[in-house]
C-alpha cells in the first residue's frame, strides 16, 4: 500500500497475486468437485453392477418350477385361498429350507446386507396409488424368501411387506418392461448406505418374481474423504509452487516495467499540474526492454509525451481565440436583443390594446425575431419572421431583413407591398441564399380592421372574446428572398373588443424531446386555452412552461419566438338606458358632447343626430314590442382620421336595417310603399352603416367622417 494525494492504493503486484490465487484456488476447487462427484458416481455404480450379479447368481439357485409354484403360492395365499397348514408345510419343506441357506451363504461370501424373492402383488399397489391412500405403506411386497444380516428380522414365506409408492412405481415399471431399471437406487436410511439391485425373474416371457439384493456402501464415505484430503493436499503443494514461480516471473516481465511507466507518468501530470518545468523528462528516461508490448507501450508513451505538450500549447492558443470569440458573442447577443423591442408595457399611453413578445435563441443569437410600432397614431405594425440558418449568418440576415420591413412600413405601404419590396431588396446579392418566412399584420386601431401577409409562416392562432385559441389557416405565399419577383398575398380581417392573436415560428410547435417526439399544434393550443383569459406576458409564460415540461433535457435545437396581442378596441363612452322615446333628449346630449369636443362642424352634427335620432326611436318603438327594454348608445372618436362612431345595441328581436331594400326615391309619395325611407336617409347620410347579431344582441354601427 502507498499514500498518494491523500488517497491508500493497493499494488498492481498485490492486485496480481491476490488474483492468481484467487483464479488458481478456483481451478483446484473445481477439479475437486468434479474429481469427487466423477469418482463417487463410478464407484456407485460399481457397486450396483455387482448387487445385480448377485441377484442373478440368487436367480440361478431357483427351478423353473419352484419359480412358478412359489409365485403362486404366495400369490393365492395374499387372495386368502392358502391355509394356514398347507403355508406352514411349505416353509418346513427340505427343498425350502435349502434355498433359504443358500440365499444365506450367498449373501455372507458376497457382503450384501439383504437378498430377498418376492412377488408384486399389483392390483393392490395399483388401487392404492390411484386412491392416493397410504403412499408410504403399499402392502404389495409378497415374500417368498428373505435373507436379512439379522436373521431374526427376516421375512418368511407368504409374509406381506409394504413399501412407498415411489418405490412402487419403478418396480412396476421392471415388472412390465422385464428388464433393470436405468438407473441404480442409492438409499440412505436407518438401514445404512447400501444400493439396491431388482432384478426380474422371466419365465414364458412373463416376470414371475423379483430377486432384490442390497449391499453396504459405507466404505466409499471413508475412500471419498481420503480421496478429497489427498486431492486437497497435493493441489495445495503444486499451486503453492506455480503460484510462486508465476508471481516472480510476472513482477519481472510486467509488474516492474508497467509500475516504473506508472511513475514516470504520474512524476509528469504532477508537474504540469502545478506549472513546474522538470529539466528531465521522467518518461523520456523510461528504459523497457522487454522486447513485447510493454515495450511497445513504452515508446508510445514517449510519443504521446511530446504529443500533449504540443497540444497544450495549441490549447492555450485555441482557448484564447475562444474567449475572444465568446466575448465578441456575447456582445452580438446583447446587440440582437437591443433590436427587438423589450420594454413592456410598450405603450402604456394606449388602452386600445395590449403586447408581449419574446424570442429565446437557440445559439448565442438566432435567426429569429419579431417587431411592433405604430406607423401612425391609428395604426399598429406587427411583424413575426423567422430566418433560415442559424448562428450569426442568419442574424445578420435578420438585421437587415427587420430594417428592411420597418422602413417600407413606416412609408405608409400595405403589407404585400412591403414585403414585394424586400423580398426585391434582400434578393440582390443574397449568395449565401438565406431567406425568411414573414408574418405581418398592419391593424387599425379604431376599427380592429387589420391587413395581413403570409410568407410561408406558421399559421396565426386567434381567440375571439369569450372563446377559445384556435388556428387560423390559409393559403401562404413564398419566403422572403427565396426568388426575385414574387408577388404576394394579403387578406383582411377584423377584430373586436376582447379578441387576442398569437404569433410564433417554427421553434414552438417544433420543440423536441429527447425520443424525438414534437410538441405540435395539438399541445400548443392546449397550452394556450389553458388559461384563455390570461394576459399577453402570463399567456407567453404559459406556453414557454408548456414546452419546458414536455422537452424535459432534451437541448434546444430552434430560436422560440413569441407574440400576443390583445385588442382592447378603441377608447369607448358609453350610454345604457331604456328603449323608450322619452329618453331621446338623453341620446343626442350624449352624443352632441362628444361631438362638439371633437369641433365637429354644424352641418355634420347635424346629419348625425338626424340618424341617431331615427335609429334610437326605431329600437324604442319595434325592438321590444309590446314590451320594453334596455339599449346602449356606445361613442368612439378617432383623430386620425377625424371621424365618428356610433353604435347601438339592444337584445330585441332580432332585425338587419339593411337588409331590406331602399326606397325608389323618384316615385310620388302615394306611389311608394310605406316604410324604409328613414333608414334609406342615414345611409345617404353616414360614409358607412353595419349591422351584425353577435352574443344575442342587434349592433348597428354608423361611422361618419368630421372632416
Amino acid at each position: 500500500m502507498k499514500e498518494q494525494q491523500g488517497v491508500r492504493r493497493i499494488k498492481l503486484s498485490w492486485k496480481l497475486a491476490a488474483g492468481l490465487m484467487l483464479f488458481g484456488l478456483l481451478i483446484v476447487a473445481s477439479a475437486i468437485v468434479i474429481g469427487f462427484f466423477t469418482f463417487r458416481n463410478d464407484t456407485r455404480k460399481l457397486y450396483n453392477d455387482h448387487a445385480y450379479d448377485i441377484a442373478e447368481e440368487a436367480e440361478s439357485l431357483f427351478t423353473d418350477e419352484e419359480w412358478v409354484f412359489y409365485a403362486d403360492l404366495v400369490t393365492r395365499n395374499a387372495r386368502g385361498e392358502v391355509s394356514e397348514e398347507e403355508l406352514e408345510a411349505a416353509r418346513n419343506d427340505p427343498r425350502y429350507l435349502e434355498l433359504r441357506r443358500q440365499l444365506d451363504e450367498l449373501r455372507r461370501a458376497m457382503h450384501a446386507n439383504d437378498i430377498f424373492v418376492s412377488v408384486m402383488d399389483r392390483e393392490t399397489v395399483e388401487q392404492a396409488i390411484a386412491s392416493g391412500d397410504s403412499q408410504d405403506h403399499i402392502a404389495g411386497i409378497l415374500y417368498i424368501t428373505d435373507s436379512y444380516v439379522k436373521e431374526d428380522e427376516s421375512f418368511p414365506l407368504g409374509y406381506i411387506g409394504a413399501f412407498n409408492a415411489s418405490f412402487a412405481k419403478t418396480t412396476m415399471q421392471i415388472v412390465d418392461s422385464g428388464k433393470r431399471a436405468d438407473d441404480y437406487f442409492i438409499s440412505e436410511s436407518q438401514f445404512g448406505y447400501n444400493t439396491s439391485a431388482i432384478r426380474p425373474v422371466i419365465r414364458d416371457g412373463k416376470t414371475v418374481a423379483l430377486v432384490t439384493v442390497e449391499i453396504p456402501m459405507s466404505t466409499i464415505q471413508s475412500t471419498l474423504r481420503q480421496f478429497v484430503l489427498r486431492s486437497i493436499g497435493l493441489s495445495a503443494v503444486v499451486f503453492a509452487l506455480i503460484l510462486t514461480l508465476v508471481i516472480l516471473f510476472t513482477n519481472r516481465m510486467l509488474t516492474r516495467p508497467v509500475l516504473q511507466m506508472a511513475r514516470a507518468a504520474s512524476t509528469f501530470v504532477a508537474s504540469r499540474q502545478e506549472g513546474r518545468a522538470l529539466e528531465k523528462s521522467p518518461i523520456a528516461e523510461l528504459a523497457v526492454n522487454t522486447g513485447d508490448e510493454l515495450e511497445v507501450l513504452c515508446g508510445s508513451l514517449k510519443g504521446m509525451e511530446q504529443d500533449l505538450a504540443t497540444h497544450i500549447e495549441n490549447l492555450k492558443r485555441v482557448t484564447a481565440e475562444k474567449e475572444r470569440i465568446g466575448a465578441e458573442l456575447n456582445v452580438a447577443t446583447q446587440i440582437q436583443a437591443d433590436m427587438l423591442p423589450r420594454i413592456f408595457p410598450a405603450f402604456p399611453e394606449r388602452m386600445e390594446f395590449d403586447l408581449y413578445a419574446s424570442m429565446d435563441p437557440a445559439k448565442e443569437v438566432g435567426g429569429d425575431f419579431y417587431d411592433f410600432f405604430l406607423v401612425d397614431d391609428d395604426h399598429i405594425c406587427l411583424v413575426m419572421a423567422d430566418v433560415s440558418g442559424k448562428g450569426v449568418p442568419a442574424a445578420l440576415f435578420m438585421v437587415i431583413a427587420k430594417t428592411l420591413i420597418k422602413n417600407r412600413a413606416q412609408l405608409g405601404e400595405s403589407p404585400a407591398e412591403i414585403l414585394k419590396n424586400v423580398n426585391a431588396q434582400l434578393c440582390q446579392g443574397n449568395e449565401a441564399e438565406l431567406f425568411v418566412t414573414v408574418w405581418l399584420a398592419i391593424i387599425e386601431i379604431s376599427t380592429g380592421r387589420g391587413l395581413a401577409a403570409n410568407a410561408g409562416h406558421e399559421h396565426p392562432v386567434i381567440r375571439r372574446a369569450g372563446g377559445r385559441y384556435e388556428l387560423v389557416e390559409y393559403r401562404h405565399s413564398p419566403a422572403v428572398a427565396t426568388m426575385e419577383g414574387i408577388r404576394f398575398r394579403e387578406h383582411a380581417f377584423e377584430l373586436y373588443p376582447g379578441d387576442r392573436l398569437f404569433v410564433y415560428t417554427d421553434g414552438v410547435p417544433e420543440a423536441t424531446n429527447a425520443e424525438e417526439r414534437l410538441l405540435g399544434t395539438d399541445r400548443m393550443l392546449e397550452a394556450l386555452n389553458r388559461d384563455t383569459e390570461a394576459e399577453p406576458d402570463a399567456l407567453l409564460a404559459n406556453v414557454r412552461r408548456a414546452i419546458d415540461a414536455f422537452v424535459g433535457d432534451a437541448p434546444q435545437f430552434d430560436d422560440i419566438t413569441m407574440l400576443s396581442f390583445a385588442y382592447n378596441g378603441p377608447e369607448k363612452k358609453e350610454l345604457t338606458l331604456e328603449a323608450s322615446v322619452d329618453n331621446l333628449e338623453k341620446v343626442l346630449a350624449f352624443v352632441d358632447a362628444e361631438l362638439e369636443a371633437m369641433d365637429c362642424p354644424p352641418k355634420t352634427q347635424m346629419q348625425i343626430n338626424v340618424a341617431v335620432e331615427e335609429v334610437f326611436v326605431n329600437i324604442a318603438h319595434y325592438a321590444y314590442a309590446p314590451n320594453t327594454g334596455s339599449a346602449v348608445v356606445r361613442m368612439e372618436t378617432c383623430s386620425d382620421p377625424k371621424r365618428a362612431v356610433i353604435t347601438f345595441a339592444d337584445s330585441g328581436i332580432p332585425y338587419d336595417p339593411l337588409a331590406k331594400p331602399d326606397p325608389d326615391v323618384t316615385l310620388s309619395a302615394e306611389e311608394r310603399q310605406i316604410g324604409g325611407l328613414g333608414i334609406y336617409m342615414v345611409k345617404k347620410s353616414m360614409d358607412e352603416m353595419r349591422y351584425e347579431y353577435r352574443d344575442g344582441q342587434n349592433i348597428l354601427t354608423l361611422i361618419k367622417n368630421l372632416e
